[in-house]
């Protein structure tokens, strides 16, 4: 298998430790071990304090992938497959679900990872397009013409990064009518779910709308605690889930025993943890609708329904890459033009889940009141 560069993590690894305002972090404000600790119930911190630095259950920790089985109706701990944050989750089901030849359907923008492990395996992937003329929605019909006789994993990001977009429920049962017609494993990667703006637009759950959904979930968007590594795959398909953690024998094996029990303390206080990043998120969202209000000439965007990000549009021929190389270069802050997404045009991420967001946004102000002589 040879991988092409991950665009988005070389990005990274030039900038975000060192350019001190990260305008393009895709996760909530990061919680301190402390703050984490206070929040354990008496179990987790006995399971704390008298932890030994062993090897770990290969799926998981028992008590982990029961929290876990509780994000979602009628899935079971045994069910659940722990794994290294969304990374090794989505490189495990796309080894243990295609073969050279086998189709797959990708909407995108997306991560990268979720067409490109795809086509290094030796499939044939059909990259589907959400309309940013239309609220990046997406066309149920082009999916359907997308799908072959070969195709063997549809693949979508709801809520959805890096736009923050949310398909309505019929839109949602279409796409599971889909791949239950033709057989077909539907992954939905469900990182920012539990950060919808309106909790009544929360679609359910892929590993609980039909037996070949499979639910991608991780510590890192909505928790703050990407420093864990602690991600998942839930699926009512026994077999699949067999199989994943077979195949995490040539991978990780098994988790860091610290990190399992730091994510299970994390995962017993979420209400706390998603309340806090909806607050950051909230007040944030209402700074950047004044933002984008006093742009409105030279930027344009598709406010989010959920999650920490944006996919704003820089209007005019400066090409964004010089202007987010010149915003880090003079102010500090770092955007992620859309071409790291493979996306055409002047888009660029925005992130907006952290508490410094204020004065990040301030300098990018700064920035853009240059350009534009005043």
């Amino acid at each position: 298998m040879k991988l092409d560069d991950f665009k988005l993590e070389h990005f990274f690894a030039r900038f975000e430790f060192s350019v001190p305002y990260l305008l393009c972090s895709s996760d909530a404000e990061t919680l301190g071990l402390s703050d984490l600790v206070a929040l354990a119930d008496d179990e987790t911190r006995g399971l704390w304090e008298n932890l030994r630095l062993g090897y770990t259950e290969i799926p998981g920790h028992p008590l982990l992938r029961r929290e876990i089985a509780a994000l979602y109706r009628d899935v079971g701990p045994d069910r659940v497959v722990v794994l290294s944050g969304a990374e090794e989750a989505i490189f495990a089901v796309m080894n243990v679900l295609l073969e050279p030849g086998d189709g797959a359907v990708v909407v995108t923008p997306a991560y990268q990872s979720l067409y490109s492990v795809a086509e290094a395996i030796g499939a044939e992937v059909t990259r589907v397009p959400l309309d940013g003329e239309r609220g990046w929605s997406l066309d149920l019909d082009a999916i359907a013409r997308a799908v072959s006789a070969r195709t063997r994993l549809i693949v979508v990001n709801f809520p959805h990064s890096p736009t923050g977009a949310l398909i309505d429920r019929a839109t949602f049962d279409g796409l599971v009518a889909l791949a239950e017609r033709h057989g077909i494993y539907l992954l939905c990667d469900e990182v920012y779910r539990l950060l919808e703006y309106d909790p009544a637009d929360r679609l359910p759950a892929g590993a609980e709308a039909t037996d070949r959904g499979i639910s991608l979930g991780v510590m890192s968007k909505v928790f703050g605690l990407a420093g864990l590594r602690i991600g998942w795959v839930a699926a009512r398909d026994a077999e699949l889930c067999r199989r994943l953690a077979a195949f995490k024998h040539y991978t990780t094996i098994c988790n860091s025993g610290p990190s399992e029990i730091l994510a299970l303390m994390g995962l017993r206080a979420r209400d706390v943890l998603v309340e806090r990043a909806r607050r950051i998120v909230m007040a944030n969202l209402a700074r950047l609708d004044r933002f984008f209000d006093g742009f409105a000439g030279t930027l344009a965007w598709v406010r989010p329904r959920a999650g920490t990000v944006a996919f704003p549009r820089l209007l005019g021929a400066t090409p964004i890459e010089r202007v987010a190389e010149e915003l880090a270069a003079v102010e500090g802050t770092l955007i992620v033009p859309g071409s790291i997404f493979d996306w055409p045009g002047n888009h660029f991420r925005i992130g907006f889940g952290r508490e410094n967001v204020p004065e990040a946004l301030a300098r990018f102000e700064r920035h853009l009141r240059r350009m534009r002589g005043g």
